[in-house]
């Protein structure tokens, strides 16, 4: 894949947080989530099940507005008075005055990233294209996917300029999903799964995988399952790039600020 079209630096490390409840609770998170470069917000698989493409959308125009403010509220309704005025400059063809201002970013380092959690199983090109179309800039395949599908994601997501992340949960070798692929995704995600962790205690995140994977590729790894300081921790001393957590930000959304600092202190 082509590196320099991503929008995630290989020397930074990220907190994502996923958002897996209503629409209501992602807006209360998102407000008031700390305003950072190494922050990224997913609209998780429930979410997504839940809202549909508009639901990503919501999310990547609160993470905006979180960012940007000001800058992008919304040009308001004209007026009686004023829609008169631009009927008359039609019809004059004085077309130059007619065009609304268009919103204009501000120039900042900060881009308020959004993954997709598609878990996307088949039709690779077509769920890409809803990603991209919400706005997102990023969408995450599944690794037990078909090889062919896969490979469709992946080529879909450059050709979209969306950043393609692959998710290993219950992928025994992920290196042997990687061997065959046309191109590597961005992002390989190592994840326990949420099921995994409530019914089965001695289930461990793959975290040995991260240097067997980094000693063949050059490739980011995110770990998830985890929502601890201390899995953090532990996922950052093994190299991880990306920590997401989940848990921890909706049981306690009123705190989420405070705990979003207190994650950033440990992925640096």
């Amino acid at each position: 894949m082509n590196k320099t079209i991503s929008k995630l630096s290989s020397r930074k490390r990220y907190l994502q947080i996923a958002l897996n409840s209503t629409l209501e609770e992602a807006q209360r998170i998102i407000t008031q989530v700390p305003i950072s470069d190494r922050i990224l917000i997913e609209a998780g698989t429930p979410l997504i099940k839940r809202y549909g493409e508009e639901g990503i959308r919501k999310i990547k125009q609160w993470y905006e507005q979180r960012i940007f403010g000001q800058f992008l509220e919304s040009i308001e309704t004209p007026s009686k008075t004023s829609l008169l005025s631009l009927l008359l400059k039609v019809a004059t063809k004085d077309y130059s005055k007619v065009r609304p201002p268009q919103k204009q970013l501000p120039s900042s380092e900060i881009v308020p990233y959004v993954v997709a959690d598609l878990k996307m199983m088949d039709r690779g090109e077509t769920e890409v294209e809803i990603a991209a179309r919400a706005g997102a800039d990023a969408a995450i395949a599944l690794g037990h996917s078909p090889i062919e599908s896969l490979n469709a994601f992946i080529q879909k997501c450059e050709e979209l300029r969306l950043d393609a992340m692959v998710d290993m949960m219950n992928v025994e070798f992920p290196l042997s999903i990687l061997r065959q692929l046309k191109k590597l995704p961005r992002v390989v995600i190592l994840h326990r799964g949420v099921d995994e962790e409530r019914f089965n205690k001695e289930k461990q995140i793959p975290l040995h995988e991260i240097r067997r994977i980094k000693g063949n590729y050059d490739i980011l790894i995110s770990i998830a399952g985890g929502d601890t300081i201390r899995e953090v921790q532990r996922a950052v001393f093994n190299d991880a790039d990306i920590v997401v957590v989940w848990k921890s930000f909706f049981q306690s959304a009123s705190d989420t600020a405070k705990l979003a600092e207190e994650f950033l202190k440990e992925i640096k």
